[in-house]
C-alpha cells in the first residue's frame, strides 16, 4: 500500500525532513573544534614565566653583544690614535741615524777648529731637539749598551769574546732600536758577549 501525505499534518513528510535536520545538525557539531578544554592558571603562568625568562636572556645577550662591540671600537680609536704615526716615524728614524753618523765622524775631543765645533754643536742640537719631538710624542730610543740581551727588544748581530764581561752582555750598539709607546718600532741591532772568567765566577757564586 501507498502510504498517504497527511496534508494536514504533514505527518511521514515532517518526521523525515526532522530525521534530516537533525543528522546535520550532529555533523556540525562534530565538525566544530573542541574549545571546551580550560588551561590551569598554573600552567598558564609556567609558560609565561619561560616565555620572559627567554625574552630577558635574549636582551641580556644582546646587551653584551653591544657591549663588547661599543668596547672594541674605543679600543681601535685609540690605537688608532696612539700609533697613527709609526710609519712617520719610522721613516724619520735614518736621518736620526745619519744625525748619529756625523757626531760620531768627529768626536768632540778631536773637533779643534772652531767652524767644525760649531757646525758638530749644530748637529748634536738638531739631535737632541728631534730626539726631544719623539719624546712628546711617545717614541723611546732603545740604546742598551751594558743591559742584559733581549730578544723582544734586540736584534743580535755578532758575539764578541769578553772575558771580563758575563755571557749575554750587550758590548756594542750598531744601531739603536725605538719604541713607540708600548709597540717596538725598530730592534737595536747589538754585539753580544760570548762571556769569561767574570761571567764563570759569578755562575760559581
Amino acid at each position: 500500500m501507498i502510504e498517504e501525505k497527511d496534508e494536514a499534518t504533514g505527518g511521514p513528510a515532517r518526521a523525515a525532513a526532522n530525521d534530516q535536520d537533525g543528522t546535520a545538525g550532529d555533523v556540525a557539531a562534530a565538525e566544530l573544534p573542541d574549545e571546551g578544554v580550560a588551561t590551569a592558571p598554573e600552567d598558564r603562568l609556567a609558560a609565561i614565566e619561560a616565555e620572559l625568562a627567554e625574552t630577558k636572556d635574549r636582551l641580556l645577550r644582546a646587551l653584551a653583544e653591544t657591549e663588547n662591540v661599543r668596547r672594541r671600537l674605543e679600543r681601535e680609536r685609540d690605537d688608532a690614535r696612539k700609533y697613527a704615526a709609526s710609519a712617520f716615524a719610522k721613516d724619520l728614524l735614518s736621518p736620526l741615524d745619519n744625525l748619529r753618523r756625523a757626531l760620531d765622524a768627529m768626536p768632540e775631543s778631536e773637533t779643534t777648529d772652531p767652524r767644525a765645533r760649531s757646525l758638530r754643536d749644530g748637529v748634536a742640537a738638531t739631535e737632541r731637539e728631534l730626539l726631544a719631538a719623539f719624546e712628546r710624542h711617545g717614541l723611546k730610543r732603545i740604546d742598551p749598551k751594558g743591559e742584559r740581551f733581549d730578544h723582544n727588544f734586540h736584534q743580535a748581530i755578532f758575539e764578541a769574546e769578553r772575558p771580563d764581561v758575563p755571557a749575554g752582555t750587550v758590548v756594542e750598539v750598531l744601531q739603536p732600536g725605538y719604541m713607540l709607546h708600548d709597540r717596538l718600532l725598530r730592534p737595536a741591532m747589538v754585539g753580544v758577549a760570548k762571556g769569561g772568567a767574570k761571567a764563570d765566577s759569578n755562575a760559581a757564586a
